[in-house]
């Protein structure tokens, strides 16, 4: 072989690193998925969780048994079943035993197991645990050959593949977890919703998702609180699988007398800790991003009690909630993510509708086999007790085989046709059982077995007979974990969000009255409380400066600022300055240029409309909705191309008809306001024509039957009832305006 031949061969036993990584990464993610992540639909648990259950069931730890350290349990899981870190497999069973971490609990411990403030639990050497009714349901059936079992890592002990799940686990407790590109999230739900939708499922298997809801409102949460989502959006969470529900802590306000009160936070949302979540109100409280909070403490003994102080008796508390809700944890968002491994195999999304018939059909596997399982057992025993019948009517001769024959066994199945187990189980019979074989109870049990085994035969025959006995164990389930019960007790309130719209900036701000007072150079100012006409009269301004704008607000509002470059500002009157000296530039909080001058300033209605006009005689109507601008730069609403410029902003006030427009040629013109057209952004239409040179001078919308109102040159008001020699259409020229016009 020559050098270049032997450079250029490639060992057989290489292989490339993008094909190694992609098998390798896929065994792990498969791995993840299936023995770690994702619950199974029909039991509702993962490897660990099923192997802690089992582990306890070996070890005989029942309801009724006493309790054993929890260091025996991790002990024989991680030795026999689970080969993983015995922190996680301790971590796992604490969860399952917290009555704040899971809706029904699988383990009842002993000893420090963690609380609701985020405290860990104590060292496995220190707790005790066994298992609870609700686990042992989930249990029952798996000596009956109910399910499958499977070697475990070793090959020195089986293992359950599945439990035969009595209990609907996957929805009553939920389950979360992350695997390798998905990831699972259910909530608990309440067992009797569960097992009553189930029961209609059964009786109609077409059910629609609107007859599955009635039965099955929503999430039950083990710490309570409010569910707040609206309907449709639970409807369709269930219907595809994937979705979230708005969860809300629960509060009641509590008078303190003197018309001082507070308020009182009695059910927290699913997985918040308590400390932290008093930890992160301090620090807003701190940062001062909660001005209408006081104080906050936490009262809680054996229930929670977080108690809120306002920071005045004024204050609403609805509104104190509402911005409590957005900043902090009293209101989080819970996924569901309904992907399960079905038939514990493929990993799927499942709707509510899915993941209830997987666990029905799951239990009517388990009802055949442990059927199965018990015709087997009957026939062994009245094969048993057909011997032990022959045995009683001929007791002497048996007894006469037994001691002489060499090999008795042999010498009874001949002698009296018996098969192997019976002459076995006459041989294993003890002498003191002899007088108890009676002909009438042998006889007795041999008739029951009968029956039973005619029974259990028509069963296995019968679908309908089959779906009969599976509905009357869920209602047997039903009945057990009841609402009636403490344990099964609905503890999540499904209830509406507030209607009224509140606005949370405003809820940041105490209410407080004030005047607003904006200069003609654009010095803006907020003096404390509503001032009289005389008061705001005798206001004092810089030299050279004077007034224009002056009108009431609170500290809650927001103020429109309209310039004549047709661009509108927001401002918040909370954030004005004080009432000393002159106030500051308004061009401060807002970028405005400095040829722009302010058409109008006042305080804004989310449900008002303006008219605007242009000095070119251009003109439209805008709701106030759309002129809010966000940002200091503004928002650009009307288009004017200077020397042009926005020289009219007035809201249109309710009844409002018509529309009065004068030109500098004191020209006016009255048509309908229906004539203009409603935009968000534009150049508008024309209002009025002028000759060459001529300007829009002012506009104003009013109601026609009450007619129009001006000040003249000396003060004094006029109005104008007749307005029919000045109404015409939209765009032409008016007429002169009334006499005293200014």
């Amino acid at each position: 072989m020559s050098e270049h031949e032997r450079h250029d061969s490639t060992p057989a036993s290489v292989i490339s690193l993008k094909q190694a990584l992609e098998e390798r990464y896929l065994a792990y993610a498969l791995s993840t998925i299936m023995h770690r992540a994702l619950p199974d639909v029909r039991d509702g648990l993962k490897p660990v969780h099923r192997r802690l259950l089992y582990a306890m069931h070996v070890l005989r730890l029942d309801p009724s048994a006493g309790f054993k350290k929890c260091a025996r349990v991790v002990g024989d899981v991680i030795g026999k079943f689970h080969p993983h870190g015995d922190q996680a497999v301790y971590d796992a069973m604490v969860r399952l035993a917290q009555d704040f971490a899971q809706r029904y609990p699988l383990v009842e411990g002993q000893g420090n197991f963690g609380n609701i403030d985020g405290d860990g639990a104590a060292a496995y050497r220190y707790t005790e645990a066994r298992l609870t009714d609700v686990a042992m349901a989930l249990l029952e059936g798996l000596e009956e050959d109910a399910v499958d079992f499977r070697e475990t890592y070793n090959g020195e002990d089986t293992e359950p593949v599945v439990l035969p799940g009595a209990f609907p686990n996957l929805l009553a407790n939920g389950a979360q977890g992350i695997a390798v590109g998905m990831a699972t999230s259910i909530p608990p739900h309440n067992a009797e919703e569960v097992c009553n939708a189930a029961l209609h499922l059964i009786k109609h298997p077409n059910a629609g998702i609107e007859k599955l809801l009635a039965f099955m409102p929503g999430p039950d949460f083990p710490t309570g609180g409010v569910l707040v989502e609206p309907r449709e959006n639970i409807r369709k969470a269930y219907e595809t699988g994937r979705g979230s529900f708005r969860l809300r802590a629960k509060w009641v306000k509590e008078e303190l007398g003197r018309g001082q009160w507070q308020i009182v936070v009695t059910e927290i949302p699913y997985q918040v800790q308590k400390a932290k979540l008093v930890e992160k109100i301090a620090e807003l409280l701190s940062a001062r991003k909660l001005p209408l909070l006081d104080d906050v403490r936490d009262e809680s003994a054996q229930d929670v009690r977080l108690v809120l102080v306002p920071k005045s008796r004024n204050v609403n508390p609805l509104v104190l909630m509402e911005s409590l809700f957005r900043l902090t944890d009293l209101e989080v968002r819970i996924p569901l993510n309904m992907n399960v491994l079905s038939q514990g195999r493929v990993p799927k999304v499942m709707s509510l509708r899915e993941v209830l018939r997987e666990w029905l059909e799951h239990r009517m596997d388990v009802l055949i086999r442990r059927s199965y399982w018990r015709l087997e057992k009957i026939a062994h025993r009245m094969e048993v007790l057909e011997g032990l019948l022959v045995a009683y009517l001929n007791i002497d001769e048996v007894i006469r085989i037994i001691r002489f024959e060499d090999e008795p066994k042999k010498e009874l199945m001949e002698r009296f046709g018996l098969t192997e187990v019976q002459a076995e189980a006459i041989l294993n019979m003890r002498l003191r059982a002899l007088n108890k074989l009676q002909e009438i109870e042998i006889r007795s049990e041999h008739e029951e077995l009968a029956k039973e085994r005619e029974e259990l035969q028509a069963l296995l025959a019968s679908e309908e007979l089959q779906w009969k006995r599976i509905a009357e164990e869920v209602r047997a389930i039903r009945d057990r974990w009841s609402k009636k019960t403490e344990l099964g007790r609905r503890r999540t309130e499904i209830a509406e969000a507030p209607a009224v719209e509140i606005d949370l900036e405003a809820a940041l701000t105490e209410k407080e009255p004030i005047t607003v007072v904006c200069s003609a150079k654009g010095w803006i100012r907020a003096l404390k409380g509503h001032l009289t006409d005389e008061q705001i009269a005798k206001l004092s301004y810089k030299e050279g400066d004077s007034g224009r704008f002056a009108f009431h607000a609170h500290t809650t509002d927001k103020l429109l600022l309209a310039a004549s470059s047709g661009r509108f500002y927001t401002l918040d009157a909370g954030k004005l300055p004080g009432g000393r000296g002159a106030g500051e530039p308004v061009r401060l909080s807002v970028d405005m240029d400095a040829a722009d001058e302010i058409v109008a300033l006042f305080v804004h209605d989310k449900d008002g409309r303006l008219l605007l006009a242009s000095s070119e005689g251009n003109g439209f109507i805008v709701r106030e909705a759309d002129v809010v601008a966000n940002t200091r730069k503004g928002k650009q609403v009307m288009n004017v191309k200077p020397p042009a410029k926005m020289v009219v902003c007035r809201r249109i006030g309710e009844g409002h008809d018509h529309v009065a427009v004068v030109g500098t040629n004191r020209k006016m013109l009255v048509f309908p306001l229906s004539e203009l057209p409603e935009m968000g952004r534009g150049k508008g239409v024309r209002l009025q024509r002028y000759a060459k040179g001529g300007e829009l001078a002012d506009a104003r919308p009013f109601r026609l039957e009450d007619g129009l109102q001006w000040q003249d040159s000396a003060g004094r008001t006029r109005t104008e009832k007749d307005m029919r020699p000045w109404l015409g259409k939209r765009a032409q020229t008016g007429r002169q305006a009334p006499r005293g016009w200014r």
